[in-house]
């Protein structure tokens, strides 16, 4: 009997995996689960780019649109509930697609995570209140200052993870990046990682062409749907925080669109660091031989 296997796409935005999932999954028969840290929520599905219902209708999708804004979620408890949906799914069809451009949600699947100290009340509020008082850029200065390892990779836009990285360096007493062994932990199923990429030029051409059609979609008026709860960690990303700088006169229309743009590709350059230096992947490069093949016959690289 074939070995399961796991196929994971993966990539920076915009660079076209979820549409290749959409593909390879309906081509393989499988199932995909979604390992996007915000398409796991309702309410926001083209700030998300969600997939759209046309992609839903080909192939069933796990782990989206699913939890309220204001529920907590985790990159640990991304991987107990993606393990679980896996495994059904390989059992039953021999293969599951993974697709997302969430780092830590793909490493945490693949490779599993360190277990981490639980922070005491005093330092968790103690870190509160300086950021209270000293402000969002004491924050990233002080994790610069702890972990300059763990600074270069982390999404600093997500304030709730830069919180949390200050608060285990605390309670630990040294870096987060030291504590994050890196040792993969084994899986009872094959593992096949497809990393899409893209000339950067190209890229970021197709993350300019995406905002603007966010825009004609209705990303302002899904942001002033939201806004009131703009306090919420799952709202704290790109496209929804410019929106909302909009809405309070910071900026212009114009201005927070071109800062969307900006700010997605900050992202995506981001995202290319993380896996730039990993040889454990596959990189497939859009509309090359290989991603026809792809699509094609998936099997050939399971």
């Amino acid at each position: 009997m074939k070995q399961p296997t796991m196929l994971v796409i993966t990539g920076p935005t915009a660079s076209g995996k979820s549409a290749l999932a959409v593909e390879v999954a309906s081509r393989l028969g499988a199932e995909i689960i979604s390992a996007d840290s915000r398409q796991i929520y309702t309410g926001i599905p083209i700030v998300t780019a969600m997939p759209t219902p046309e992609e839903r209708s080909r192939v069933h999708h796990h782990l989206i649109d699913m939890l309220p804004l204001d529920s907590y979620y985790s990159a640990a408890k991304f991987e107990e509930d993606a393990l679980s949906i896996a495994g059904p799914l390989m059992q039953r069809d021999g293969s599951a697609v993974v697709c997302g451009g969430s780092m830590l949600y793909v490493d945490a699947l693949c490779n599993g995570i360190d277990p981490l100290p639980t922070v005491p009340d005093d330092v968790r509020e103690g870190v509160r209140r300086q950021l209270n008082q000293l402000g969002t850029e004491w924050l990233l200065a002080e994790l610069e200052l702890l972990d300059p390892e763990y600074f270069k990779i982390v999404d600093r836009n997500n304030l709730k993870r830069v919180i949390h990285a200050v608060e285990i360096i605390r309670t630990a007493g040294r870096p987060l990046s030291e504590l994050q062994s890196g040792l993969t932990q084994s899986r009872d199923f094959k593992i096949v990682k497809i990393l899409v990429e893209a000339p950067r030029e190209e890229l970021f051409n197709r993350i300019n062409t995406r905002v603007d059609a966010m825009m004609d979609a209705g990303l302002e008026e899904e942001a002033a749907g939201v806004a009131h709860l703009r306090h919420l960690n799952s709202l704290n990303t790109v496209g929804l925080k410019e929106m909302f700088a909009m809405f309070d006169g910071l900026m212009t229309r114009t201005e927070a669109v071109e800062r969307i743009k900006k700010n997605t590709r900050v992202y995506a350059k981001k995202q290319i660091t993380w896996w730039k230096k990993r040889d454990d992947m596959v990189r497939v490069e859009r509309d090359s031989a290989d991603w026809q093949r792809l699509i094609s016959n998936p099997e050939s690289f399971l």
